[in-house]
C-alpha cells in the first residue's frame, strides 16, 4: 500500500533554529528530549506492504523571520516527491505578507501556510489585519493549514465565517481539531459537533494525526471512535490519514510502528480498497497538488 503522509516535519538542527524544541523554551514538555533531534528522509523508513511514495511537510520553526530557508534547504535534501507549508505571520502588514509569498512562491514544493492559531484563535480570526492577510491568501489560492481544538463554538463558528468568505483556500484542519480524551464528556459532543459545520464547506479537509498531543498513552478504542466519527462526518474524499513525525515518537517506537498501528486499526480494515487508498495516498495527492511529481 502506497502512502502519502500529509503532515510530518523534518528537524535539520544544523542549520536552523528550532526556538521550541530548546528545553529552556516552551512547551515544556517533559519528553521533548527525545525529538530534539535530527530528523531527515531516512528516518520515514516504511517497510512492505507499505511504501511512501511522497509527503507533505509542514513548518517546524526552522527560521520564521526566513521561512523561505526551511524550502530551501528541504528541496536540497529530499529526493522523494514532496511539498511544503511555510511558516506565516499573518498579523503582519499586508506588503510583507504579499512579499512573503510572492517569495515563497520560488519554491517549486510551496503549497501553503501555517500560521499557529491555537488558543489565540478567536482574537487572531476577528483581528482585522489578519482578515486582511487571508484575502492575500485567497488571492493566490494556497492552502491555510488550520490548527486549533475545535471545542469552543464561538471560535468555530468564526472561523467558518472566515472560510466562507475565502472560498478559492484549502482550508486543512490539522490533527484532527484535537479531540478531547473523554468521549464522554461536553468537550467531546462540542467537538463532534463543530467538526459537523466545517463539512459543511467543500474547501475543508481534515488529516487525521497528533494523538499524542491529547494523550501519550491514547488507547485503540479511543482512536478508532474518533476515526470513525471523522470519516461518518467528512466523508472518503476530505479525511486524510497523517503520522506528525517525529511527534509520534512520543508513543510509538518508530515510523513504521506508528503507520502498522493505524492499518491494523479496526477503524482502516472495515474500510473498503478504495477507501483505504483514499486515506492513505489520493486525498493527500489531490488536496496537496502532487499529482505532478508522484508517479502512479
Amino acid at each position: 500500500m502506497k502512502i502519502i503522509d500529509p503532515h510530518l516535519h523534518l528537524f535539520a538542527l544544523e542549520l536552523g533554529d528550532y526556538h521550541w524544541l530548546k528545553a529552556e523554551n516552551p512547551p515544556f514538555w517533559p519528553d521533548k528530549q527525545c525529538i530534539n533531534n535530527k530528523f531527515d528522509e531516512t528516518d520515514l523508513m516504511l517497510t512492505e506492504p507499505l511504501s511512501l511514495a511522497g509527503f507533505i511537510h509542514i513548518e517546524a520553526g526552522f527560521d520564521n523571520e526566513q521561512p523561505w530557508r526551511e524550502l530551501a534547504a528541504l528541496e536540497h535534501n529530499c529526493n522523494k516527491p514532496f511539498r511544503a507549508i511555510a511558516n506565516i505571520d499573518l498579523t503582519a502588514s499586508s506588503q510583507q505578507v504579499s512579499d512573503l509569498i510572492e517569495k515563497l512562491a520560488e519554491f517549486r514544493s510551496f503549497v501553503g501556510v501555517r500560521h499557529l492559531l491555537d488558543e489565540q484563535a478567536l482574537s487572531l480570526l476577528t483581528n482585522k489585519q489578519v482578515l486582511n492577510n487571508i484575502k492575500i491568501l485567497n488571492d493566490n489560492s494556497l492552502i491555510f493549514e488550520v490548527q486549533l481544538a475545535l471545542i469552543e463554538h464561538e471560535t468555530v463558528n468564526t472561523l467558518c465565517d472566515v472560510i466562507a468568505d475565502n472560498l478559492e483556500i484549502s482550508f486543512i484542519i490539522n490533527h484532527a481539531g484535537f479531540p478531547p480524551a473523554n468521549i464522554d464528556t461536553s468537550a467531546w459532543q462540542r467537538w463532534q459537533s463543530n467538526l459537523t459545520k466545517l463539512s459543511f464547506y467543500p474547501n475543508v479537509a481534515i488529516k487525521c494525526s497528533g494523538w499524542e498531543m491529547t494523550d501519550r498513552n491514547y488507547n485503540t478504542a479511543w482512536l478508532n471512535n474518533n476515526l470513525s466519527l471523522i470519516f461518518t462526518v467528512f466523508g472518503a474524499k476530505r479525511v486524510m490519514l497523517a503520522s506528525n513525525f517525529p511527534l509520534c515518537l512520543f508513543n510509538h517506537s518508530n515510523y513504521q510502528a506508528y503507520w502498522q498501528s493505524i492499518i491494523s486499526s479496526d477503524f482502516f480494515q472495515a474500510l473498503s480498497k478504495y477507501e483505504k487508498n483514499a486515506l492513505c495516498y489520493d486525498n493527500a495527492l489531490n488536496w496537496y497538488l502532487l499529482a505532478s511529481t508522484c508517479s502512479e
